[in-house]
């Protein structure tokens, strides 16, 4: 590949635009010729040299996309093979300068070039990151979709692909059509309308960056429990007997266990039992739990007989 454009900016090969941003003014404020002189000057100018081809080349997506398939050789000589069904390439390497790179982001000074407005003394006396000028593509406003799973999958955590169709720009700067297989990671106690984002994963136009896909969370009506935060919520019906005399309920939980809770006091309609760290995974504490809250409805007989009913007065009648 010759040079190694990643190399010289100390970026590995999925660096992005800020990535690169970072790097660049890092490197360029080291090695500036001005900040280098006497002794080191010629060094300074080879370097900052390279550092400015190397941001030129890798923060433009057509240059970036050629280099990145075939080489410094091909991209600079222009010998990049065509798109199928396309004649000869017509793509031609113009490097920019050095000092046009730099004064974008630090405004223009006396740079390798010789003196060109302000010394750089003066540039470096204002903070590079704060007064850089603008000249980046436009990024394209990102994209959102709700994409929902059942309380299982967030109790326990999923894996989902999905496959996803956009445009994105070819070597040669040409709109095209691709299909990508995207992994999607559900963490145990995600919550509704918890983002997952993915960089640059939308469509891309000439001249523009390519916005974010972000696939927002949503869970699927249960037809037992209910979320309520990290509380699971179940509403348990229960016979008059039961209530007044004790039961045990046997409840299958959303990982498939079988959780037995003895009732041991008397219940009536809307009392609340709580059974710690049994409702749904802290995503942010790992261990921890919500709770499990048993929401009583006691369900009354539609008839008594004479003798139940004597029963009934003989025995409650006594406490």
């Amino acid at each position: 590949m010759g040079v190694d454009y990643y190399n010289i900016l100390k970026v590995n090969r999925n660096a992005t635009e800020d990535d690169l941003k970072k790097s660049y003014k890092r490197l360029a404020m080291r090695w500036h010729p001005d900040k280098n002189p006497d002794i080191k000057k010629r060094e300074a100018e080879a370097k900052f040299k390279q550092i400015s081809e190397a941001y030129d080349v890798l923060s433009d997506p057509q240059k970036r996309q050629i280099y990145d398939a075939y080489g410094e050789e091909a991209l600079k000589s222009g010998n990049v093979p065509p798109p199928p069904s396309a004649g000869a390439s017509h793509f031609r390497f113009h490097p920019r300068d050095a000092d046009d790179i730099f004064a974008e982001f630090f405004g223009a000074s006396d740079g390798v070039g010789g003196g060109r407005g302000r010394g750089f003394g003066e540039t470096f006396g204002r903070n590079p990151y704060t007064d850089a000028a603008s000249h980046q593509p436009r990024k394209i406003p990102p994209v959102e979709k709700n994409l929902s799973f059942s309380l299982e999958e967030l109790y326990s955590g999923s894996k989902r692909k999905m496959k996803i169709s956009r445009t994105v720009l070819d070597a040669y700067g040409k709109p095209t059509t691709v299909e990508e297989i995207l992994i999607i990671d559900i963490k145990p106690g995600w919550k509704k309308g918890t983002k997952i984002t993915f960089p640059e994963k939308g469509n891309q136009d000439p001249g523009t960056i390519a916005g974010d896909l972000i696939f927002l969370v949503d869970e699927k009506p249960h037809a037992t429990y209910k979320r309520d935060g990290n509380d699971l919520l179940i509403n348990q019906k229960v016979s008059l007997m039961d209530a007044l005399t004790g039961m045990t309920l046997n409840l299958t939980m959303l990982d498939g266990r079988l959780l037995t809770i003895p009732v041991t006091d008397i219940v009536k309609t809307g009392d609340e039992m709580v059974v710690e760290n049994e409702g749904m995974p802290i995503s942010k504490e790992r261990g921890k739990k919500g709770n499990l809250r048993i929401l009583f409805d006691v369900k009354f007989p539609s008839r008594l007989t004479a003798e139940q009913k004597s029963d009934l007065r003989r025995v409650l009648g006594r406490s």
